[in-house]
């Protein structure tokens, strides 16, 4: 048997060291991947998990909130194929906007709903804030009035024409008294589409959500709507509505209700 020098002995103890160690640190580092890996399926977001959160946002909003069919409701909608009925409908809490005015206070079409009115005074107040000046152009219209006002497009573009871009009495929007046309104090391109151009037109489409109201008549929509472009024409809903409205790139009322008709029958 061979003698272990006392060098022989310090270096074999010096190699169980350096072993010892090795497989110290080789067990601890398996042992910190088993424990600590991190999950990417758990822990990164996906677009899916995003999507699918909107979508639940999206579905919990209450459809049924108010009736799109009970005269007086803020969602009432009436176009071409809902007409107003009673046809003699009336609201009974009009009221006159503090808000400039086309016209005399004096006339009735310078009514709106009281909720509609009050809606429309903060609006123009913030416009005006914004260096935006607008006027209420026409609110509430009677059935009686508007035989003379789609009469006279008549008139004026032939009934076709008129059909395009005016109610026939009893189905317009206008008489439920939630429905205002807006122009500039200036009057420039007054109830015509040049008005979407001006900064006035431009500052209504991007804020009237904000107060309640909506842009109905939209560009390309007259399919869905039964009209041409309207940028002057905004219809109170609320802002729950509204907003949730806007946040659908701005729905028509009919595309959210799901109302479109198969084809307008003017």
């Amino acid at each position: 048997m061979p003698i272990l020098t006392l060098r022989d002995y310090n270096k074999n103890m010096r190699k169980k060291a350096f072993y010892g160690l090795v497989t110290f640190i080789s067990l601890m580092l398996t042992v910190w991947l088993t424990l600590y890996k991190p999950d990417n399926k758990a822990t990164a977001p996906s677009a899916k998990s995003t999507t699918q959160t909107t979508a639940d946002t999206t579905s919990t909003f209450n459809k049924q909130l108010y009736s799109i069919d009970q005269p007086g409701s803020i969602w009432w909608i009436v176009n071409k194929v809902r007409p107003v009925n009673p046809a003699t409908y009336a609201p009974d809490d009009l009221v006159v906007p503090a808000v400039p005015l086309r016209v005399s206070a004096g006339d009735g079409e310078m009514r709106l709903r009281k909720e509609a009115a009050t809606a429309l005074e903060k609006l123009v107040q913030a416009a005006t804030q914004d260096k935006i000046n607008l006027m209420l152009a026409s609110g509430y219209r009677s059935y009686q009035l508007q035989v003379a006002v789609y009469n006279a497009n008549v008139q004026k573009y032939g009934q076709a024409g008129a059909d395009k871009q005016s109610a026939r009495p009893g189905t317009s929007e206008h008489q439920t008294g939630l429905a205002a046309d807006m122009e500039p104090v200036s009057r420039q391109c007054e109830t015509e589409q040049c008005f979407g151009d001006l900064p006035e037109g431009q500052w209504l489409a991007a804020n009237a959500y904000k107060y309640g109201f909506v842009i109905h008549y939209q560009e390309n929509k007259d399919a869905v709507t039964g009209y041409e472009y309207e940028p002057w024409h905004i219809r109170y809903v609320g802002t729950d509505l509204s907003t949730e409205l806007h946040n659908q790139n701005n729905l028509t009322l009919e595309e959210f209700f799901d109302i479109v008709p198969d084809h307008q029958p003017y």
